[in-house]
């Protein structure tokens, strides 16, 4: 019945507007309260999918889940069906954030497209009438993530329908207010479309155009369009680019990255591949720049480039994530910085010299995540590097994440001592992971393991190599270890290379010292998650104890439910 009140009045405003407050006085409060457009706003944004573009929703896959999202999309549906005074802000908030275009073809008459498959198709021309119903919601649509790949699993368009939309009755783009764009798995013949939705509004760009079988070949019509988007969206401030093509080897399209990335004044985010030594330049410069990711070029960069990059650069920045083909060209270019993000990435691609420290970047003491990656080579399989490698990172003391990578098999040489300087040095550690694989030879003991959670109280997730040999071969131990001591922070364990045979002692091992473990992992297939069952029953046995106690003790507090009073307490 409210409702319906709401709806007369918000289908009446002009008329209220001449007459008054006198008939809203009329309605219950509930109804005036819900009259208020920012509280109804706020109301339904309490029901939205989170407001952020599909694609970051992508990365948060493990948080959010598709189902949650289907969900929330179902209840604010609801009040977008109730009356006309719901619809607008319901329906805003509903169309916001688009995975495709494909949601606003099926809105469109059903005589109209068909599905073929994973493909929506054309079955007439559309009509103004058609157009007409397309222009109800592309107005609401703030970000878009279209993936155009023929060989997708999800829902594609046509190509039919992709020349139906690129010939509207009105004037482009078709998604007039859209802020965020992310265009990916492209082709020659779908490329070009992504003109049809660049807009003066657009901050956020995220164009990847990498390629299997030869599908994409980078020619100056396709230049001509990212020159194009780089006048229209003045305003770009995230910036995500891959150009790599593959087809006898990983090709980058270097030239164009770099002119591109000349294009915009106002980037905080920018994530590339290669790029020239002007880009570089240009970048250094910008005083907004917070992220920056980007491939060093293959020879040391010049002399004129490392004089202009001594001076102030990069002033703003907070994570910096680099790749390159070995250390010697990222030490030339670290050296001449003197910067202070809190985020460092390096990957190395090529040649690692095993003896060679770190770039040594101890000019300050922000530095609070590293991650080192090794991608796989044949060159460096079965590469060795000594922990001493790590050792010039010992001086951040508020790092919180070191995460060390490869594809290859690759052996950091460390023993209990070099593990246990680690913890020291970073005590604020909350997540390390360092490779490991079976026949490596080089794990730490169970004992060094306790160590490292003992330096670090705050530790969430572990990755390290564990040679569990003397609790696997042994009896589940009668007295608790370690005197009782427990690390009830972190929650994640992965044991690379560490093969069990026992799994029983060792679940009681880990149980006892970090009883709030909810994920374990190892080399085998069967034993580790054996370990990983057997600590969820013997937390869900604690947590039966638990409650149990807690009901007896409120028994004894409260007295039994006859109601006799409370039970006098046993004398010492």
């Amino acid at each position: 019945m409210e409702a319906k009140n709401v709806e007369a009045i918000c289908s009446s405003q002009h008329a209220h507007s001449r007459c008054g407050s006198s008939i809203s006085s009329f309605l219950p409060t509930s109804a005036r309260c819900i009259m208020i457009s920012e509280l109804r706003w706020k109301i339904f944004e309490q029901i939205a999918p989170p407001d952020m573009p599909v694609v970051r929703l992508l990365e948060l896959g493990k948080v959010i889940k598709d189902f949650e999202l289907k969900s929330m999309r179902k209840a604010l549906l609801a009040p977008a069906l109730t009356c006309k005074s719901f619809a607008g802000p319901a329906l805003d908030l509903l169309w916001r954030h688009l995975g495709g275009v494909e949601p606003l073809i099926r809105c469109l008459p059903q005589s109209l497209w068909k599905k073929d498959g994973e493909k929506l198709e054309f079955q007439r021309t559309m009509n103004l009438d058609d157009w007409s119903i397309f222009c109800k919601y592309n107005h609401r649509v703030r970000s878009l993530l279209n993936q155009c790949y023929e060989y997708s699993t999800d829902t594609i368009c046509s190509t039919e329908i992709w020349r139906a939309l690129n010939h509207p009755p009105f004037s482009l783009p078709l998604l007039p207010n859209l802020t965020s764009l992310t265009w990916t798995k492209t082709s020659d013949e779908t490329f070009h479309y992504i003109q049809l939705f660049v807009t003066p509004k657009l901050t956020m760009l995220n164009i990847n155009i990498s390629a299997m079988r030869n599908l994409f070949t980078f020619g100056p019509a396709e230049q001509s369009i990212l020159s194009s988007i780089a006048k229209s969206c003045p305003s770009i401030s995230h910036l995500d680019l891959d150009f790599v093509r593959y087809g006898n080897g990983p090709t980058e399209l270097v030239g164009n990255t770099s002119t591109l990335l000349q294009s915009w004044s106002q980037l905080i985010s920018s994530r590339t591949g290669t790029v020239s030594e002007a880009a570089i330049s240009y970048l250094s410069n910008l005083p907004s720049l917070r992220i920056l990711k980007f491939t060093l070029p293959s020879t040391v960069i010049s002399v004129d480039t490392q004089k202009s990059l001594q001076r102030p650069a990069f002033c703003a920045l907070q994570e910096l994530d680099i790749s390159c083909e070995n250390m010697d060209l990222l030490d030339a270019f670290l050296k001449q910085l003197a910067i202070t993000p809190k985020v460092l990435s390096f990957t190395i691609t090529h040649e690692v010299n095993s003896a060679q420290a770190l770039p040594a970047l101890i000019s300050h003491n922000s530095l609070q995540r590293v991650q080192l990656s090794i991608t796989d080579r044949p060159a460096i399989h079965n590469l060795s590097i000594e922990s001493g490698a790590f050792r010039p990172l010992f001086a951040f003391r508020d790092l919180r994440k070191f995460n060390f990578m490869m594809d290859s098999r690759c052996v950091v040489r460390m023993d209990d001592a070099d593990l246990v300087e680690m913890a020291k040095a970073w005590p604020l550690l909350e997540e390390l992971v360092i490779p490991g694989y079976s026949q490596a030879g080089h794990q730490v003991t169970p004992h060094a393991f306790v160590s490292l959670l003992w330096h670090c109280p705050r530790l969430v997730s572990v990755a390290a190599p564990v040679d569990w040999t003397t609790i696997d071969n042994g009896d589940i131990p009668r007295d608790i270890p370690y005197q009782g001591f427990s690390h009830n922070a972190v929650s994640e364990l992965v044991f690379p290379g560490s093969k069990i045979d026992n799994p029983l002692p060792i679940a009681a091992f880990i149980s006892a010292i970090a009883p709030n473990v909810t994920s374990i992992e190892g080399d085998n297939e069967t034993e580790w998650p054996t370990v990983d069952r057997i600590i969820g029953g013997m937390r869900m046995m604690l947590n039966r104890s638990m409650r149990s106690s807690y009901n007896h003790r409120a028994s004894d507090v409260h007295g039994p439910a006859s109601g006799r009073g409370p039970a006098r307490a046993e004398p010492d």
